[in-house]
């Protein structure tokens, strides 16, 4: 069968492998049939991601099939459609102990660290299979991308009374302003893009929108939208270090900053008159936890979250190499692209 693999940035290439055998204790065989394109594969391709390995077979955002399970599987059973949680963790160290199974100390992201689903079939630790018989597999594609803000949204912790601030209006942005808007009494997203700010208040229902600077009168400008509180919770989902440096400002005193977008770079930012005088509180947000994935589903099928926006690009399995720069480009306004696998 054929896999698509990243040799190194900018070199895709359609190689031939075995099929998976029967899987053993613990596991499944499961059929691809959509994987969504995020952020952290456009910058594995671009050769920006920290955290990305080659020669690598991309794809963490998977609906998938199973098709065979092996002993003692009780979880999903051969046909279920399921979402895939893709953060394949040791079960041992401290961290996984303590139920931090997201930033395990051995983690492995598939599609990143490990080989992923741009494949028709591979193995999967059945306990990482989330059934969701009523989602179709581009849904189940789109799961994981919500998991991320549904957990950067649990780490900032806002309550109904919060205003909460989301920075950067892409894909991970957005599935943070989904789950800010369950639990914050007030969302205004700041992004540099007229048009994702126009999509975030016509399609996503949210009225208070700022387009960026990158000058003071940012912090103005929320601040005359808070009537000089600032935000309770401010997320960060831009990876520049630039506006994770600044993002303290737009925080309240006693206001908390969650950084859940990636840089390389080192963050440098006011101690004294900012960080220590407002008290704030500093987090990292780490891809998200098991219970994310069936409150996710949950919140689907209840159409509380609407996936009909998300979706803009679908994209052949064999059309993949050619089409996946295009995909990049402002131009195509690509808000989540699904390749579609064939059956």
């Amino acid at each position: 069968m054929q896999a698509l693999l990243l040799e190194q940035p900018k070199a895709f290439r359609f190689i031939d492998i075995p099929e998976p055998p029967a899987p053993a204790a613990g596991e499944a065989v499961v059929r691809v049939h959509a994987v969504g394109i995020c952020g952290t594969d456009y910058g594995g391709y671009l050769g920006k991601m920290p955290f990305f390995s080659y020669p690598r077979i991309p794809g963490h955002e998977l609906g998938v099939e199973v098709v065979a399970v092996g002993p003692d599987v009780t979880n999903v059973k051969v046909g279920d459609r399921c979402c895939v949680e893709p953060y394949i963790n040791c079960q041992e160290c401290p961290s996984c102990r303590r139920g931090l199974t997201n930033c395990c100390e051995h983690h492995q992201t598939l599609g990143v660290h490990c080989d992923g689903g741009l494949r028709p079939l591979f193995t999967v630790p059945a306990r990482k299979l989330h059934p969701s018989p009523r989602l179709s597999h581009a849904q189940n594609a789109l799961v994981e991308t919500l998991a991320i803000g549904c957990h950067a949204v649990d780490r900032g912790a806002p309550g109904p009374s919060d205003t909460v601030l989301v920075i950067g209006a892409g894909p991970i942005g957005l599935s943070v302003v989904e789950f800010a808007k369950l639990a914050a009494g007030r969302v205004i997203v700041m992004d540099m893009t007229e048009s994702r700010l126009a999509f975030v208040r016509e399609r996503m229902g949210v009225a208070d929108t700022l387009l960026a600077t990158g000058t003071a009168a940012d912090e103005a400008a929320v601040g005359k939208l808070t009537g000089g509180r600032m935000a309770d919770v401010v997320v960060d989902a831009t990876g520049s270090a630039a506006s994770m440096a600044g993002a303290l400002n737009f925080c309240s005193f006693g206001g908390r900053l969650v950084y859940v977008g990636i840089t390389q770079a080192d963050l440098v930012f006011p101690h004294a008159p900012v960080m220590h005088r407002r008290e704030l509180t500093l987090l990292a947000s780490r891809n998200a936890l098991s219970r994310d994935f069936g409150r996710i589903i949950g919140l689907i099928e209840a159409g509380t979250i609407d996936t009909r926006p998300w979706i803009t690009h679908h994209v052949p399995f064999g059309d993949t190499i050619t089409a996946f720069p295009g995909l990049m480009e402002p131009a195509a306004g690509t808000l989540k692209a699904v390749i579609d696998l064939p059956v």
